[in-house]
């Protein structure tokens, strides 16, 4: 390997990468099992095609404006490294291959799009999907990723805490849920029925062992190193995931007196989104009292779409984008300043500060991530036809897909 590259460190983010990209399948699987089965195979191509729109983005422009040389200082957007078809895959970014972070990155921006399509499955139309798909990554993804990730970006240099994407991913995913779930309007069976149930559990259960599977690369992998800080992350991974379905199966049984039929998978990924942005920073107090608020916070947050009338299909917006606000917000209490935190939170000596530039960069991304993928959804459900009509919906969108 080149001088300055670590094989170790190499080896072990292009590991976190194939990790990675495996949840976009694992969600795929996740999203498929909770819907109806006419409707299966139009939700699994959501998120497969995602992996293809986003791959050709990314390596055409995306990763040169989310990483390029930061345009005119102000950290809001890059310029430059668009050279992917010209330079050597020796070329380093730290320790490892540019190539190699390059991968990573772009696997985050995939499950970030795929995610978004469960706020809207059962209704959208799979060309204009992609269509939407492009549009947003440019629009909304890749500035975000520059303002969060690139070093010189607006939030990073401010000092926000953010170690594996609970801005970017997370919080982003659920505001651009909701955002797109308004544009299109609840679908024809919204509260007709009740909650929706779940189809296939076998295969939802499938899905999101996937995804916790891929969830130690996600976070791991954010280190960008095989050694104390990855650890750290991964650890507390797994105990705020574990913590947070234990409550939430508790809380069931008090509030109706069983246990739901998903309701501990579901309260397992609430405690992996909360700990996404918190992993590398929290100590396992901190990863335990996370899981805790967050499956409180979460098992609430999925029941708001029928009171106020908002059809997020399969709970993005109260899960991924409630869940990330956890995780953000309790970064200002309980970051220690130790392992990969750079300062800490108000319970291990810090100031009120952190918490204040943690808050304000959760109204600044969802603010900005919910204008513009109303105004996307809009043009392309104008343009395109986005929703799909209610005698689609009616007949199933997996028709669509055998008639082409």
């Amino acid at each position: 390997m080149a001088d300055g590259l670590n094989t170790g460190d190499s080896a072990w983010v292009l590991v976190s990468f194939a990790m990675v990209l495996l949840m976009t399948p694992g969600l795929a699987l996740f999203y498929g099992g909770m819907v109806r089965a006419k409707n299966v195979i139009s939700v699994l191509y959501m998120s497969f095609v995602s992996i293809a729109v986003v791959t050709v983005i990314w390596f055409l422009y995306g990763y040169g404006l989310a990483f390029g040389r930061d345009l005119g200082g102000a950290g809001l957007i890059g310029w430059g490294d668009w050279e992917f078809f010209e330079i050597s895959p020796s070329v380093p970014y730290g320790r490892i291959p540019l190539y190699v972070f390059s991968l990573f990155q772009l696997v985050f921006a995939i499950i970030t799009l795929a995610l978004i399509s469960g706020a809207v499955a059962n209704r959208v139309r799979l060309g204009p999907w992609m269509v939407f798909g492009v549009v947003w990554m440019t629009l909304v993804y890749v500035p975000i990723a520059h303002w969060v990730f690139y070093k010189g970006g607006w939030i990073n240099r401010w000092g926000v805490l953010d170690f594996a994407g609970g801005l970017l991913v997370e919080l982003n995913s659920g505001v651009a849920g909701l955002a797109l779930a308004l544009v299109l309007g609840p679908s024809v069976r919204f509260r007709r029925e009740g909650p929706p149930q779940p189809e296939n559990i076998p295969m939802v259960m499938t899905g999101m062992g996937l995804l916790w599977f891929g969830w130690f690369g996600f976070n791991g992998g954010s280190a960008l190193t095989d050694g104390a800080l990855a650890a750290n992350a991964v650890t507390n991974t797994m105990m705020c995931a574990c913590v947070a379905m234990i409550v939430w199966m508790l809380l069931e049984r008090r509030r109706f007196g069983r246990f739901s039929r998903l309701g501990g998978t579901t309260g397992a990924l609430a405690g992996l989104v909360a700990i996404t942005p918190a992993c590398g920073y929290v100590n396992l107090l901190g990863a335990t009292v996370i899981g805790i608020v967050a499956a409180v916070v979460c098992s609430y947050a999925v029941e708001i779409k029928t009171t106020v009338g908002y059809d997020d299909t399969l709970d993005v917006v109260g899960i991924h984008g409630a869940g990330g606000i956890v995780g953000l917000v309790l970064l200002g209490f309980f970051a220690t300043g130790q392992y990969g935190s750079p300062i800490a939170g108000l319970f291990f000596g810090g100031s009120i500060a952190l918490l204040g530039k943690q808050i304000v960069a959760i109204l600044a991304v969802g603010a900005y991530s919910f204008v513009l993928t109303f105004l996307i959804g809009k043009a392309v459900d104008r343009l395109f036809r986005l929703r799909a009509s209610a005698s689609e919906q009616a007949e199933g969108l997996d028709s669509e897909l055998r008639m082409g």
